[in-house]
């Protein structure tokens, strides 16, 4: 497989960095925590040619001039859901690098008028909770899909619904390249398009929202109901210690 990290002298060369100025650490968007912003990629084929790959790829770059801290899952050798124990490393892999997120791009081909499975699989090893871990909720997300034809929203959409029901923050703005074989040249890199600055205003948005929501997630996602559903276990626990005590 080809590594696309590869880049020029000039990483971002389609970028007009005079208006997309780097970290930023006075802003509204700033907040206590000293470490850059952690940002979990994951893409949706398996492909040498991938351009779901390709395009995430292109994020990171963007992401890193912004000051985030990156990684970009590889989902091959990742198995089935449910073929192996949670003990197989590159399950551990995966669930450990959520974790280590504060926010998180998910990009998938369309297929079928839907994400693919390979993406579908990543999303199903993660757990809403893992005992007391809780490898995606109160994060951050970014959504994007590449077609091989005309514009179509099917996979964005189908991304939100699976980001709501993992409890995440998915931002207001998203990316779909249309006829993606047009969009990347020889060297896997994305060409100068309106696509291209919709992605830059994706991640942008990511990084800022990231930088606002985290450090602050626990409070947001705090529910009366699993509050009032730890009031319970608690109370039952304490009865039945107290029964073990006076048998």
């Amino acid at each position: 497989m080809n590594d696309l990290r590869q880049s020029p002298a000039d990483p971002l060369p389609h970028l007009d960095q005079a208006l997309l100025p780097g970290p930023q650490h006075d802003g509204p968007e700033s907040d206590a925590l000293g470490h850059p912003p952690r940002i979990l990629l994951l893409y949706g084929s398996l492909r040498p040619t991938s351009f779901s790959r390709k395009l995430a790829l292109e994020a990171e770059r963007i992401l890193r001039h912004l000051g985030a801290e990156t990684r970009v899952f590889d989902p091959h050798d990742l198995p089935m859901l449910d073929s192996v124990g949670k003990d197989h490393p590159k399950v551990q892999q995966l669930r450990a690098w959520s974790q280590w997120s504060e926010g998180q791009v998910w990009v998938s081909p369309e297929r079928h008028g839907t994400v693919t499975g390979v993406f579908k699989n990543q999303i199903d090893w993660l757990p809403l909770e893992d005992g007391s871990v809780r490898p995606t909720q109160g994060r951050t997300l970014a959504v994007m899909q590449v077609c091989g034809g005309s514009q179509s929203f099917n996979v964005v959409n189908t991304l939100r619904v699976l980001g709501r029901w993992m409890r995440m923050v998915t931002i207001p703005n998203q990316s779909s390249v249309a006829k993606a074989w047009q969009e990347f040249d020889d060297n896997g890199r994305m060409k100068p398009s309106p696509y291209y600055d919709r992605v830059v205003d994706v991640m942008e948005e990511l990084v800022k929202f990231t930088r606002l929501v985290r450090g602050r997630s626990d409070y947001l996602v705090d529910r009366y109901s699993e509050r009032k559903g730890a009031l319970a276990a608690r109370a039952l626990a304490e009865a039945a210690q107290v029964v073990e005590t006076g048998t």
